[in-house]
C-alpha cells in the first residue's frame, strides 16, 4: 500500500471507524490473553475475599433443571483465600480443564476437520460454493447457514467461521471480514433459529416451571417462540450482512496479507473426483447414521422416549457426527484427488490438526481456571440476582420492563454466558412478575433469546473466543484480543438495537410469538 493512499483511506475514514482503530490499538496492547486471565485470576482471588469477609449474600428462588422444583436459595460469597478455597485451587486444577467441554469438542471436530483440510476437501468446497453463488449472496448464504448452525450446537465455530474467511478471500474480499460475520452469526444469534433446536427443550422446560408458579394450568410448547425466531433470523441475516459489507469491509480495506488468491476457481478432473468420492461418502455416512437412529429401539434414540431430537444420544452426539462426516469425506476426496494414498497420510493429517491446537489448549488451560475460581467465589449469581431485584424494583410498565430486563441479560451475558444458568435464575423471578401485568410468557422468553446472544462475540469468557483470535492471526499476524473485540463492536451494537426494535414492535402489534 502506498503512503498516499493509506492517507487518502484515514482521511476518509468515518467517526466510527476511527473509534474502532482505538479500540483495536488499546485492546492489541495489553499482555497475551494467557496473561489477561491469569490477571483475572488475581483480581477474583482478591475481590472472592473481601466480598466473603463483607458477609455478602442473596436469597432468591431458582428452578432446578433436573427436578424442575422451585427452590428456595441463599448464595453467599465464598472466598479462595480461607483453607477450602485454597485447597479447591490447588487439587483442581486438572477436574477444571476436564470439566472444560470446550477442549474435547475442539479435539474431537478437528479430527475431522482436520483430514478434510489436508485432503483438499476444504479448499475445493469453499471453490465449488464460490462459483455457483452470486457474489453479493456469498455474505448472506454464510450468515444464513452460520445463524442456522445452532441445531449443530458448536459445530458452527469450529467448520463454518474458517471457512468464511477462506471464502471470503478467494473472491478476493478481506478474510477477516469473513470470520467476522460468521461469528456475528454463530455466535450473536445463537438463540434463534428456524429450526427447533436442542436449547429449546431446555430453556421450555425452565419456562413452563416459572409459569406453574402463577398457573399450574398453563403452559408453553417448544414452539412458543417460533413465528418471532423466524422472523429474527431473516432480520438478523440482512443485518449481519450489511454491517459486513457497509461498515466492517470498508474499514479493514483490501486485504494485502501473504495467503494468495487463486483467481481460477475451476475444479480439475482430479478434484471433481475427489467431490464425487466425498459424495458418495457422505451418502454412505447418512445411512450409517439413519440406520443408528430411525428405526424404533435404535441406540441413537433416546431410551426412554424415542425421541431423536431434544434429549437424545443422537443429539448429544452432534460433534461426533460432524467429525465423523468430515472425516469420510476428507478420506473420500483424498482417494478421488490422489491427495491421500495410504493410511498414514489420515493419521498424518489428524496429529497435524490436533498439533496446530497446542497453543490453543494451553490458553484453554488458563481459562477452565479462571472459570472454575469464577463460579466457585459465586460473583456471578450474586450479580445477576442484585441485578435482578434493582430491575423488579423499578417502576416500569410492560413494555419498559421487558426491555429493561432484556438489556441486564445482555449485560450478564459478559461474565455468564451459558443460556441455562442465567434463566434457571431469571424465569422464576420475571415469568411470574410479568404475567402478573399480562405480559405473555412467551414474550419473556423471546426478550430472553434477544438478551442471551449479542455479547457472545465480545466476551472473552465465551469459550471460543481465543479461537477465533487464533482464527484471525492466520491472515493477520498481529492479530490479537483487540482486533477481534473491534470487529465484533459493530454487529453487537447494531444487532442488539435492531433486535430491540423487533422485540419491542412486536410486542405492541401483539403478534404471535409462536404456536
Amino acid at each position: 500500500m502506498t503512503i498516499v493512499t493509506q492517507v487518502t483511506m484515514e482521511t476518509h475514514k468515518s467517526t466510527m471507524q476511527k473509534v474502532l482503530d482505538v479500540v483495536e490499538k488499546v485492546g492489541n496492547r495489553v499482555p497475551h490473553p494467557a496473561v489477561i486471565f491469569i490477571i483475572l485470576i488475581g483480581i477474583v482471588i482478591v475481590l472472592s475475599h473481601i466480598f466473603y469477609l463483607m458477609g455478602v449474600r442473596v436469597s432468591y428462588e431458582v428452578i432446578n433443571p433436573e427436578t424442575h422444583q422451585v427452590e428456595h436459595a441463599t448464595t453467599a460469597a465464598r472466598s479462595l483465600l480461607t483453607a477450602d478455597g485454597i485447597r479447591f485451587m490447588f487439587t483442581g486444577v486438572v477436574q477444571n480443564f476436564m470439566n472444560f467441554n470446550a477442549v474435547g469438542v475442539i479435539i474431537v471436530a478437528m479430527v475431522g476437520v482436520g483430514v478434510a483440510e489436508a485432503a483438499g476437501l476444504v479448499n475445493a468446497l469453499i471453490r465449488k460454493l464460490v462459483a455457483v453463488a452470486p457474489r453479493g449472496l456469498l455474505t448472506y448464504i454464510l450468515v444464513f447457514v452460520g445463524i442456522l448452525s445452532s441445531i449443530a450446537a458448536d459445530a458452527g465455530y469450529l467448520v463454518l467461521i474458517p471457512l468464511a474467511g477462506a471464502a471470503f478471500i478467494s473472491v478476493n474480499r478481506h478474510p477477516l471480514a469473513g470470520l467476522a460475520a460468521a461469528f456475528a452469526a454463530v455466535a450473536s444469534a445463537f438463540a434463534v433459529n428456524i429450526l427447533i433446536v436442542p436449547i429449546d427443550g431446555i430453556l421450555t422446560e425452565v419456562t413452563n416451571d416459572a409459569i406453574h408458579l402463577l398457573n399450574p394450568s398453563i403452559s408453553i410448547d417448544l414452539t412458543a417462540n417460533v413465528w418471532f425466531s423466524i422472523a429474527s433470523v431473516l432480520m438478523l441475516t440482512v443485518v449481519v450482512a450489511l454491517v459486513t459489507e457497509r461498515i466492517v469491509e470498508p474499514r479493514l480495506g483490501p486485504y494485502e496479507g501473504e495467503h494468495t488468491v487463486d483467481a481460477d476457481n475451476a475444479l480439475s478432473a482430479e478434484e471433481r473426483l475427489g467431490l464425487r468420492y466425498a459424495t458418495y461418502a457422505l451418502i454412505g455416512v447418512i445411512i450409517f447414521l439413519g440406520l443408528l437412529t430411525l428405526p424404533s429401539g435404535a441406540p441413537l434414540r433416546n431410551p426412554e422416549t424415542g425421541a431423536i431430537i431434544g434429549n437424545s444420544p443422537f443429539m448429544n452426539s452432534l460433534i461426533v457426527v460432524i467429525a465423523l462426516i468430515f472425516l469420510a469425506m476428507g478420506i473420500g476426496y483424498g482417494i478421488g484427488a490422489k491427495t491421500m494414498r495410504s493410511s498414514i497420510d489420515v493419521i498424518n493429517a489428524m496429529t497435524k490438526a490436533i498439533a496446530s491446537l497446542s497453543g490453543l489448549i494451553f490458553l484453554l488451560l488458563i481459562i477452565s481456571q479462571f472459570l472454575a475460581y469464577f463460579n466457585y467465589t459465586n460473583m456471578a449469581t450474586l450479580a445477576a440476582v442484585s441485578l435482578a431485584d434493582v430491575l423488579k424494583r423499578a417502576s416500569f410498565d410492560a413494555l419498559w420492563l421487558l426491555v429493561g430486563f432484556t438489556i441486564v441479560v445482555m449485560i450478564l451475558d459478559l461474565i455468564i454466558t451459558g443460556a441455562l444458568p442465567k434463566w434457571a435464575i431469571f424465569a422464576p423471578i420475571f415469568v411470574p412478575l410479568l404475567m402478573k401485568l399480562n405480559v405473555a410468557p412467551e414474550a419473556v422468553l423471546a426478550a430472553y433469546r434477544v438478551g442471551d446472544s449479542p455479547m457472545n462475540s465480545i466476551t472473552p469468557l465465551n469459550a471460543y473466543f481465543a479461537m477465533i483470535v487464533t482464527f484471525a492471526q492466520r491472515y493477520q499476524k498481529d492479530a490479537g484480543v483487540g482486533t477481534v473485540i473491534a470487529l465484533m463492536l459493530p454487529y453487537v451494537l447494531i444487532m442488539s438495537g435492531t433486535w430491540l426494535v423487533l422485540l419491542a414492535a412486536w410486542y405492541l402489534m401483539g403478534l404471535p410469538w409462536g404456536f
